[in-house]
């Protein structure tokens, strides 16, 4: 099984060691991420511009674009025979409508229109100010990866997994659920003739089954997500 490797926070980013660390185990892996950190950057792609290609080592390359184009160069240039795309892990979470807002996510969608399987991971932390615990994050990964690669996933169809904040203490429960449809805080506070958002991503509404109370509950949320609504 060969699998290409990509995220948003960037080629150097620990959560893409961590998922490159699992997918080793389970195949041949190739990289396709960005050379900088580009957290929300969504569904953008770069076609009014040349993207710089810049090998790191064997079958891992940096290029200055979105997650978005890192999927469509691995897959349409650089590699052949692709057998899923794995995007993450993001160094946060990726709840309910943060799947409009995020480069992760955003790039197991364009896998997916592009025809292959892919899986979104993102792990979620109380305070992101503090470092993350990824030794605990790959356990669940390696949990978590063979179970969905033998799940049958729908044509049009991508999985987004999200851990909960980091306990090292338990195994958290898998829970296949729905995303959460409740907006974001929409908060603003005013400094002069700017404004400053100031929405608190850890008091965003929540409705008891979906990712968020899911997540924010301790346990690992797992949604199918159609392309198409």
């Amino acid at each position: 099984m060969k699998f290409l490797l990509t995220n948003d926070d960037g080629f150097d980013a620990d959560g893409i060691t961590v998922l490159s660390q699992a997918a080793q185990a389970l195949g041949s892996v190739c990289v396709v991420a960005p050379d900088e950190h580009l957290s929300g950057c969504s569904h953008q792609v770069t076609d009014r511009r040349p993207i710089r290609v810049q090998p790191r080592r064997e079958d891992h390359f940096s290029i200055d674009a979105y997650p978005a184009d890192c999927v469509r160069l691995g897959l349409t240039r650089l590699f052949e025979d692709v057998d899923w795309v794995l995007s993450g892990v993001n160094h946060g979470g990726n709840l309910g409508v943060d799947l409009f807002l995020s480069g992760t996510v955003a790039a197991v969608r364009e896998a997916t229109l592009l025809g292959k399987p892919a899986i979104a991971f993102s792990q979620y932390r109380r305070n992101r100010h503090l470092p993350c615990n990824w030794d605990w994050t790959a356990q669940q990964v390696e949990r978590i990866l063979p179970l969905l690669l033998d799940r049958e996933l729908p044509p049009g169809c991508f999985w987004n997994v999200n851990f909960p904040h980091p306990n090292v203490h338990s195994s958290p429960e898998v829970v296949f659920c729905e995303p959460e449809r409740q907006p974001l805080q929409v908060q603003y506070q005013s400094n002069g003739d700017s404004v400053q958002y100031v929405g608190v991503y850890q008091e965003r509404p929540q409705t008891a089954g979906r990712d968020v109370a899911v997540c924010f509950g301790g346990q690992i949320a797992i949604s199918q997500i159609s392309v198409f609504g």
